[in-house]
């Protein structure tokens, strides 16, 4: 039976903690993941100095698949793509925020997964599904969030963030950065610029969203990746080509986003789902 489930108390905000993420706006190749892989590893051997997470755009591991070729190129979490991945993050001491089109048995999910220098902490299954993914892949069950580095951090992909019912879930699991994983394409770069500022101020979280930039399959992508802060203040915004660009984020600054008024103490209409808390310290919502 689905619990009615609210604003999780206890969120500890260190003096002077800060996050530095490092944004990838780059090109894919839809099916090369050889391509693909190397491309990424190159990108994180390369980050700068000091970062905490190095975040691609959605799918950047396989690629957009189809019904082609999804069940030859579509990778289970602890396939060999990710394990290099996990290689390369406990190499520079660094997360990584990265996306490919799982397979687990015969079912097929667009996943983003949280790696650590201590391997994958958190795994995302896109639960809202765009235009051409029904019957491709399944969409995923929950919401989750994870305890790293002083911060609590939660995921989203591309079409997500148009619902502020994703946001909020994240927010409800005590999310204080939403990392989103973005492919979106022209002519809707218009909506994501407005939906994510719209997802961090109206949770008070902090947002990084990484978009792909370049041709695909008969669209083009539109970049724009961008981050947010608690106040709805866009701290960066890409443009339409391949960049890579660094923010570091002052973590004290949700405070007093919440201090005259807290968005999720004074709401009245909260989100239904199943709660739970695993031991690493992963916190899930799960879809009614």
């Amino acid at each position: 039976m689905a619990t009615v489930i609210r604003f999780l108390a206890g969120t500890l905000y260190l003096k002077g903690l800060t996050m530095k993420l490092e944004l990838v706006q780059m090109a894919g190749r839809d099916g090369d993941v050889a391509d693909n892989l190397a491309c990424i590893l190159r990108a994180i051997a390369e980050c700068a100095p000091g970062t905490d997470i190095v975040m691609f755009p959605e799918a950047q591991i396989t690629g957009f698949l189809n019904r082609d070729n999804i069940a030859q190129l579509a990778e289970p979490i602890d396939g060999p793509c990710m394990q290099a991945i996990c290689a390369a993050a406990r190499a520079r001491d660094v997360g990584v925020v990265v996306g490919l089109i799982e397979r687990e048995g015969e079912c097929f999910y667009n996943t983003l997964s949280f790696i650590t220098p201590q391997g994958v902490a958190l795994s995302y299954r896109k639960t809202h599904l765009w235009v051409g993914e029904p019957g491709l892949v399944l969409p995923g069950d929950r919401f989750s969030t994870v305890l790293w580095r002083g911060v609590r951090i939660g995921l989203l992909i591309c079409y997500d963030i148009e619902f502020p019912e994703s946001a909020c879930a994240l927010a409800t699991l005590g999310a204080e950065l939403i990392l989103i994983a973005d492919g979106n394409m022209e002519p809707y770069a218009h909506v994501h610029h407005t939906a994510v500022a719209a997802r961090a101020q109206e949770n008070q979280v902090f947002a990084a969203m990484v978009n792909r930039v370049g041709e695909g399959s008969g669209e083009v992508f539109a970049g724009g990746s961008t981050v947010v802060d608690p106040f709805g203040q866009r701290l960066f915004e890409a443009g339409s080509q391949a960049c890579r660009h660094v923010v570091e984020l002052d973590m004290t600054r949700i405070a007093p986003a919440r201090a005259l008024y807290d968005y999720r103490a004074e709401k009245r209409l909260h989100l239904r789902g199943s709660f739970s808390e695993q031991p690493d310290g992963r916190r899930e919502l799960l879809i009614p």
